[in-house]
């Protein structure tokens, strides 16, 4: 004999597996186009830890407002987070190739620059996608005719769980963002340095490629 749920329960199981399997395409197309353009696994694994990490903001979030985790909408709110993450971290790490790589310049001073260039793009992503899905987030409808706000709508309680993953998971990756990505940046330098001097112990005198 088998026993199997039906109704909602399998509804919600066969939702589960196709946005999984989404989720898992889409790392995989990120990961490919990242490659193929930056031409390291480096910057390709980092943005996309990024984008893995920022599921704890999401977490956070739903435990803040006392939400339950909806597979389709906060599954939906997922996977749409990752396309502004990565955007996020691949502007910050192409200034940063552009500044240290191509232009010459110190590595302590090229992660600085590009930390100064790169803030106003990223907190302008940051701030105008969270304040238009406060308003979706806080169950607000505004009638522009008969100019009313009410809340709580049932129009509105759809795209609660959607809303509020996208919230607090930007809010969460771009510190992310501006503080993790600048310091793996760093610690993949700082370990190439450490790695030759302890297999080449005259590479800091000498100051050549072994």
């Amino acid at each position: 004999m088998r026993v199997n749920f039906k109704g909602e329960d399998a509804d919600q199981r066969e939702a589960q597996e196709f946005l999984g399997k989404a989720f898992l395409g889409a790392m995989f197309l990120i990961a490919i186009i990242l490659l193929t353009q930056f031409n390291s696994v480096y910057s390709t694994i980092l943005i996309l830890s990024a984008v893995i990490m920022s599921t704890i903001g999401v977490f956070i979030g739903l435990i803040i407002t006392g939400q339950t985790f909806g597979i389709i909408m906060t599954g939906v709110g997922v996977i749409a987070l990752a396309g502004v993450i990565v955007s996020n971290n691949i502007v910050l790490i192409d200034t940063f190739d552009q500044l240290y790589k191509r232009e010459g310049k110190p590595l302590v001073e090229a992660i600085l620059r590009t930390g100064a260039m790169r803030l106003r793009p990223v907190f302008l992503t940051q701030i105008t996608t969270v304040l238009g899905l406060l308003p979706m987030m806080f169950q607000m409808n505004i009638d522009f005719l008969t100019r009313e706000v009410s809340y709580g709508a049932p129009s509105t309680q759809w795209w609660v769980q959607l809303s509020t993953a996208m919230v607090f998971g930007l809010t969460f990756a771009t510190t992310l963002t501006l503080v993790f990505t600048p310091c793996a940046l760093m610690l993949r330098h700082k370990w190439k340095d450490y790695k030759w001097s302890w297999l080449w112990p005259w590479h800091k005198r000498s100051g050549g490629e072994p």
